[in-house]
């Protein structure tokens, strides 16, 4: 038998619209793979997320190329990564600071930062455009039919967030305290061509003086704090009045918006000996400090259930707590506790939102993986709490003197 030679596809042209398709013509016609826009390489699809501490979509599976992006999402570390970290960690103790050293970077940091924005003026960090995306607070409040709001920066710098939230900005009420512990930082603010003192002030103040608040603002006046990668830039030790102060600025309700670095940060991972000044606390090379917060530590600094940090005297009175010291063997005061009144869940500020940011971040022309993290939280103050009085007894008036008693 002679074997039959192959039949030519189909001329599509020739065929009736109303006949079934044959398999060819439908492997012809099948509609082409959809590419979600997340893992598109189009550039119109890089839309930004609406959904703020969702932080990102682009998902990391297990037959992904990793260096097909430069970025992905909510990726954890792996074993590999985790065991280094934990070896850096180790030599970073085994080389501390001198103890010269560390209270030469720690009794005058505003020094440090000053010199940091001498070298680097404004050119060092990039506008944060990306805040009102973050915080959509900033948003509603720059509307023009918003109603006047105070917001308070802290940590300012050269303004790389106050200026984008007042180009932004239609609201002919609102104004922006901009306040940075350096001298020259404020002074770069106030020489731009941005600078519009009907919309912005700016000042030199430290968050953790307990001598002061911000010039221009008084006591429950402030509705939005700002703290974009300021308070890592605090020793342990000054945020119990760190916290304080923006206790005592903010108004009933008014809320915090914390941006910040994560525990296992690459940043933190690649220091070298000489840097590490205890458990998460570092110098860099520049003089300024910088301390990684693990989740549930953040949590309870600004919550105010961490012993010794948030649960500061004024501001736990004010939330309708106490406090009792705890003191050693030999009487002397070892922390601050907060007593238990029948109040005991009361909090200094609560927990609106606290999401850990990791990306895995790629060079892909040398094949390195770079691990990111990141704490973004919102805090909102809470309202004093109304302390019950004790009911009022009327006591008999006493007779006059000579009125004969009945």
């Amino acid at each position: 038998m002679e074997p039959t030679s192959a039949e030519p596809p189909p001329d599509l042209g020739t065929l009736s619209v109303n006949a079934p398709p044959s398999p060819e013509q439908a492997s012809v016609t099948a509609e082409p793979v959809v590419i979600p826009p997340h893992r598109s390489h189009d550039p119109r699809d890089n839309l930004k997320r609406s959904n703020p501490f969702q932080f990102g979509s682009r998902y990391l599976l297990e037959d992904d190329d990793v260096f097909e992006f430069n970025a992905w999402d909510h990726v954890e570390t792996d074993a590999t990564y985790q065991e280094y970290a934990e070896v850096q960690y180790a030599k970073q103790r085994e080389h501390p600071v001198a103890e010269f050293d560390k209270r030469r970077f720690n009794s005058d940091p505003a020094k440090w930062w000053d010199l940091f924005y001498r070298n680097n003026t404004t050119n060092f960090f990039k506008n944060r455009k990306w805040l009102q995306q973050e915080f959509p607070i900033l948003t509603a409040v720059t509307q023009a039919d918003s109603p006047p709001t105070t917001i308070l920066e802290v940590g300012a710098g050269a303004g790389n967030t106050a200026f984008p939230i007042l180009a932004h900005n239609q609201n002919p009420h609102l104004k922006v305290h901009a306040v940075d512990f350096s001298k020259k930082a404020v002074e770069l603010i106030c020489e731009s061509e941005h600078y519009h003192p009907q919309y912005i002030q700016a000042d030199v103040w430290d968050v953790a003086d307990p001598s002061s608040l911000p010039p221009g603002i008084t006591e429950g006046s402030v509705d939005i704090v700002l703290l974009i990668f300021i308070f890592s830039a605090l020793s342990p030790d000054q945020w119990q009045q760190a916290v304080r102060n923006i206790y005592r600025v903010l108004k009933p309700s008014g809320e915090v918006c914390l941006r910040d670095y994560g525990r296992g940060d690459l940043a933190q991972v690649r220091f070298k000996k000489g840097r590490w000044m205890e458990d998460n606390f570092y110098v860099r090379g520049d003089g300024t400090r910088v301390y990684f917060f693990e989740k549930d530590e953040l949590a309870g600094i600004w919550r105010g259930s961490r012993l010794g940090t948030a649960a500061a005297t004024q501001a736990v009175d004010e939330a309708g707590g106490a406090e009792r010291e705890v003191s050693d063997k030999d009487g002397d005061v070892k922390r601050r506790e907060r007593k238990d009144e029948g109040n005991e869940k009361e909090e200094v500020f609560e927990m609106v939102d606290l999401g850990v940011d990791r990306r895995l971040l790629v060079n892909r022309q040398r094949k390195l993986k770079m691990y990111r993290c990141w704490l973004q939280g919102r805090f909102r103050k809470r309202a004093p709490t109304c302390q019950p009085q004790p009911a009022m007894v009327e006591e008999p008036i006493p007779p006059a003197s000579g009125e004969i008693k009945p």
